[in-house]
């Protein structure tokens, strides 16, 4: 029986597919199902979701509230909100939206004023749970906000280029934001897909960088693996990755000044994202003050590369 390769947490199985482990954004390509309410949580949901999700979210929450208070005044009657307009439905309909709105947001300008014990305890009752509400909407706000995020950018590609006296897997990353990044690691496993006696298995291969650590990204650091006799890419080929179906799989972990906490970012290249033979140029240079400038823009730009030895 073959022996149990190292496992980060995908799994040997294979089952024929051909997605790859990690996508481009970073999430890991993994659908989840047979789970319940129970296990929804809505602060992560709205944590993680995007900005537009998330404003389109609250906003839509904040009108369906007021429609439901709206009608509920309409059913106390509208002679109970003292001030509101007594005419056609849509006149009634809009002053009791209205007054809903300002009783949700505690504001009240003074015009419509509740009238009666119902009324009185439905608006109670809703400027009690728009207080709750607000400081949830705070809440949530602050946590999106406050929340530690590294803005890496990779390279498009990676290539394989000269090295010394043989060549490399190389590929190059950059902080998009203006915050400090210190004590930046970086972890790269090669996937491939393999026979084994139990038919095709996945297998991992941890890769042996050249530098696994730096101090400070101001710049670009470009991540390299010498393709040594003890690499798992000795002797490979761009066939050789296709028909294993290689992907590389990268953890960059780094401290960040701004919050004081560790980030976390994840990245992943499939095999046709390889160029062999290729060159990074650089990206960046020093302007006429002495200044260095990034250009982001020249991140992935790569240029043939001359003598690219043989394994």
């Amino acid at each position: 029986m073959d022996k149990p390769s190292f496992d980060p947490g995908f799994t040997e199985k294979y089952r024929g597919d051909l997605h790859r482990i990690i996508n481009p954004n970073g999430e890991f390509n993994v659908r989840r199902r047979g789970a319940t309410w129970r296990d929804v949580h809505p602060y992560l949901f709205m944590i993680n979701t995007s900005w537009p999700v998330f404003v389109g979210l609250i906003f839509a929450a904040y009108v369906i509230a007021n429609l439901v208070f709206a009608f509920v005044y309409l059913g106390i009657g509208i002679e109970h909100l003292r001030g509101a307009e007594d005419g056609a439905a849509f006149a009634r309909f809009q002053s009791a939206f209205f007054f809903s709105a300002q009783t949700f947001t505690t504001l009240g300008y003074g015009r419509i004023s509740p009238d009666g014990l119902l009324a009185n305890l439905v608006a109670a009752s809703q400027a009690l749970l728009g207080l709750m509400a607000f400081a949830i909407v705070t809440g949530l706000v602050f946590g999106r906000f406050s929340r530690p995020a590294a803005r890496l950018a990779f390279s498009r590609q990676m290539v394989v280029a000269p090295y010394q006296t043989g060549n490399s897997l190389q590929f190059r990353v950059a902080n998009r934001r203006s915050n400090n990044l210190m004590e930046i690691e970086a972890r790269v496993l090669l996937m491939t897909v393999e026979p084994s006696d139990r038919g095709l298995v996945r297998k991992y291969k941890p890769l042996t960088l050249e530098r696994a650590s730096v101090l400070f990204l101001p710049l670009t650091w470009t991540i390299v693996h010498p393709i040594e006799e003890a690499s798992p890419l000795w002797g490979q080929t761009a066939e050789d990755l296709a028909r294993q179906q290689a992907e590389f799989l990268i953890l960059i972990k780094a401290f960040d000044d701004t919050f004081f906490q560790t980030v976390h970012v994840r990245h992943s290249y499939r095999h046709e994202q390889v160029i062999w033979g290729a060159r990074f140029v650089p990206a960046f240079e020093a302007d006429a003050g002495g200044e260095m400038v990034l250009d982001l823009k020249r991140l992935s730009e790569t240029t043939p590369a001359q003598n690219l030895g043989a394994p």
